[in-house]
């Protein structure tokens, strides 16, 4: 089986992965602004706030991403009775896929984290959190809720953040009800002591947090790979993954083999949350009956999406099957996509704000006239669907002999251009059901379409969209070019 085959069928069990997530919930709330000048009383920037976002953090966004990785989740974690407390639970009510088991302890602070972000650049941090370890009383009520719903749960995830959940007790007792049930535990660790996590199957330290618990240097493979080792053998953890930040990460598994997964090549624009996102891929991996490389290894690949994007972000099932299409050479680019990873790919951009056009063609032998109408359609929107017509319909349309490329060849060409952002390949000799699919917010036809109906363009301006005409480039045809060629003297 080939590795793209191998993900595929990961990802098909995504929808039936259930996981168990425990661990210290917080608020994100971001704070975004600009910075234009400098304060008078002091030798400080004046912070203007544009606008401002709440979301799950810690293990709060380790369901959250599984959320988006189209996995369930049972949530076992507790807040205080306050305003953030009750924005928590908010949020998770609002997550599709979660089962929130929140315990609400009052006269306890639900932590909060504030971020101050101007642009791209986060400017300060505040937090306002209580550390302390919870009492028995509010141990008995979370390991209440865990006995509760461990059952039909394939994995369990631990974030210890050191806010107070993850007592002594409540390790112990929750490890050891996990290898009961032969249940692998995925630990995001904290401090010093890894000793608490015994019996874990994997930990995912980063390079810092794993120089801490070993108390060895971890600059270089070899550096690595001995520290992990270390905490692996004294702390009775059988797996660990550690990321390395530029350097991907270095999974060292408990029947000796190393693993060194490089980085996928990314802008980063903010690390916030990306360790949840990693604990989240690799739980839906696991619990989708994935094998432990594989998973670190799509794990991998929802750490470098995160990190390219600004805020607690998650990594969405379209996403990463779109990175595993990258990195397995599917259809040779990841902007190919099929009609489902369209739709949800279009539904992202949306909520990104983003502005989604769509216009269409057979695109056999491309020249002048084609790349004029994609520049003018990208003109028009901020990202560019591109639906492309399969052989048979070409066939169709045009005749024997054509199309002169296969539709894999002629997606590939598509999908190298820049202003396509995605290349859908549709069978019916019209594109109105991936237009119906898509709902673009603009549909773009060349100028010969003047006085005559557009397919889809009902479905576009019934939802609010428009649809706009763009200019041909005078005697350009791939049915003109074939002709010359059938014509050109021997």
């Amino acid at each position: 089986m080939t590795l793209s085959d191998t993900f595929s069928r990961i990802f098909e069990g995504f929808a039936a992965a259930r996981v168990l997530c425990l661990g210290d919930v917080m608020l994100d709330h971001f704070i975004y602004g600009e910075v234009a000048r400098i304060s008078p009383e002091a030798p400080v920037p004046v912070f203007r706030i544009v606008r401002e976002n709440l979301m799950l953090g810690g293990a709060g966004n380790v369901a959250r991403n599984l959320s988006a990785l189209s996995a369930s989740s049972a949530f076992v974690a507790f807040v205080g009775d306050d305003a953030a407390g009750h924005a928590v639970a908010s949020l998770l009510a609002a997550e599709g896929g979660v089962n929130s088991l929140l315990q609400i302890l009052p006269g306890r602070r639900t932590t909060e984290k504030s971020r101050f972000v101007a642009g791209v650049q986060q400017l300060l941090r505040a937090d306002n959190e209580e550390v302390d370890g919870i009492d028995g009383a509010a141990e008995d009520q979370v390991l209440a809720a865990v006995r509760g719903s461990i059952g039909g749960c394939a994995v369990l995830t631990l974030s210890d953040y050191g806010k107070g959940l993850l007592t002594g007790r409540v390790l112990a007792e929750v490890l050891a009800l996990a290898a009961a049930r032969g249940i692998p535990t995925i630990v995001d660790p904290k401090g010093r002591d890894y000793g608490k996590y015994r019996g874990a199957f994997i930990a995912t330290p980063n390079r810092a947090e794993l120089a801490e618990a070993s108390g060895m240097a971890v600059s270089g493979d070899a550096a690595v790979v001995a520290a992990a080792r270390q905490v692996m053998q004294t702390c009775g953890i059988r797996n660990l993954l550690v990321t390395r930040s530029q350097d991907g990460m270095t999974l060292v598994a408990e029947d000796g083999a190393v693993h060194h997964i490089p980085a996928q090549a990314r802008e980063v624009f903010d690390v916030s949350g990306a360790g949840d996102t990693v604990v989240a891929a690799l739980a839906a991996a696991l619990a989708a009956g994935g094998g432990l490389l594989d998973a670190a290894r799509l794990a991998n690949l929802a750490g470098g999406i995160v990190v390219g994007k600004i805020g607690t972000a998650t990594a969405s099932f379209a996403e990463m099957r779109a990175a595993a299409a990258a990195l397995t050479g599917g259809h040779g680019n990841a902007k190919v996509m099929d009609r489902e990873l369209a739709r949800a790919t279009v539904a992202e951009w949306r909520d990104q704000g983003l502005v989604v056009g769509f216009t269409n063609g057979c695109f056999d032998l491309v020249h002048p006239g084609h790349v004029s109408l994609l520049r003018q359609a990208r003109a028009c929107c901020d990202r560019l669907v591109v639906g492309l017509n399969g052989d048979a319909s070409v066939t169709r349309l045009k005749g024997a002999g054509r199309p002169v490329q296969d539709e894999a060849a002629r997606a590939a060409v598509l999908a190298a251009m820049q202003d396509v952002d995605a290349v859908v390949i549709f069978p019916e000799d019209t594109p109105f059901e991936l237009v119906s699919a898509l709902t673009p917010d603009v549909l773009v036809k060349g100028a010969d379409y003047a006085g005559k109906t557009v397919v889809g363009a009902d479905v576009v301006e019934a939802a609010g969209g428009r649809v706009v005409l763009a200019e041909l480039a005078p005697g350009r045809s791939t049915t003109r070019i074939v002709e010359a060629l059938a014509n050109k003297p021997a």
